[in-house]
Parts: structure tokens; sequence; C-alpha cells
């Protein structure tokens, strides 16, 4: 089945960071869904927002006042378990992603491809509420991110010598 991809950017300032930012999504959206086959389901709406937007869909879907890097949002299966319907939704906080990018010393891109991966992973189905779904969830973005050139994102830096 093929499933669609749409990007929607709300925040202009995800184009002034990453010119190609519909692209690194599209790539990383697909990665992950070219690793299922058995996908019930036709679309995924990506969100590329600003924290404000973020911080009010997690407070109002979540009960959490803040922002936070990337919320995913599964579509409930309609009664008679039709596949036709979206797989979910996922929206994303530049001012956050930026922030946690710079933090962390890794090139916008990568994170925001490895945030990407992580929401649709969290549309399939996969979690990370215990220490045995963490470690699948993460082997499988590691897996994922390796295929797109970017290096494992659950790695301690390494600290320059000298």
């Amino acid at each position: 089945m093929t499933v669609t991809v749409d990007i929607e950017i709300e925040d202009e300032a995800w184009i002034r960071a990453e010119p190609e930012v519909e692209a690194l999504v599209w790539r990383a959206a697909q990665a992950v869904l070219d690793a299922h086959e058995d996908i019930e389901g036709n679309g995924i709406v990506i969100l590329l927002a600003d924290d404000d937007s973020v911080q009010a869909l997690n407070r109002d879907f979540r009960q959490k006042d803040y922002a936070t890097n990337v919320l995913s949002f599964p579509s409930a299966q309609d009664p008679v378990g039709n596949p036709e319907g979206q797989i979910g939704d996922i929206a994303l906080a530049f001012g956050v992603c930026a922030r946690e990018a710079a933090e962390q010393g890794k090139p916008l891109a990568h994170h925001l491809q490895h945030l990407v991966a992580h929401g649709v992973l969290h549309l399939l189905g996969y979690d990370h509420q215990d220490d045995a779904e963490a470690e699948a969830m993460e082997a499988f973005e590691r897996e994922i991110l390796a295929g797109l050139d970017i290096p494992d994102p659950y790695a301690e830096p390494t600290s320059p010598e000298g």
C-alpha cells in the first residue's frame, strides 16, 4: 500500500534554517515506511511548527503545558478496521529542535530526521514506556538513520582531545 507523506510548514524558520527541509522530512519518513510492509493506513501529515503551536497541542492533548520537540498523534482505527484512513499526524517545534541540535552538537538536519523517524515509529505502534520497548525502538531508529548516513543519535558525544 502506498502511504502519502504530506508536509505542512507553519513556521518559515524551518526553511530559513534548512532550505531542503521538505526533502529531509520526506526521506526520513519514507525510510521508516519502506521498512514496514504491513502498514494499515494511507497517509501521514507532518507539521513543521513553532514552539507555541506545539506547546498548545501538548497542553490540549497531553495536558503538558510546554513545547516539546516532536508529538505524534496516531489516528484511531475506524470501527470496521478500514485501512484507508490516515495513519496519523506529527508536529515538530522549530525552537526546541534547533536548541537541542545545538546543545547536542548535531546538525539540525540530522536531529530533524531522527525526530521524524521517531515520530513515524510512534504512529506505527512503537513506544518507549519501558526499557525493553525503548531498546527496540532505539535500535530501529539507529538502523533507519544509518541508512540515511546519520550517526547514532544515542551515542555518547566524543570530547575533543587537548
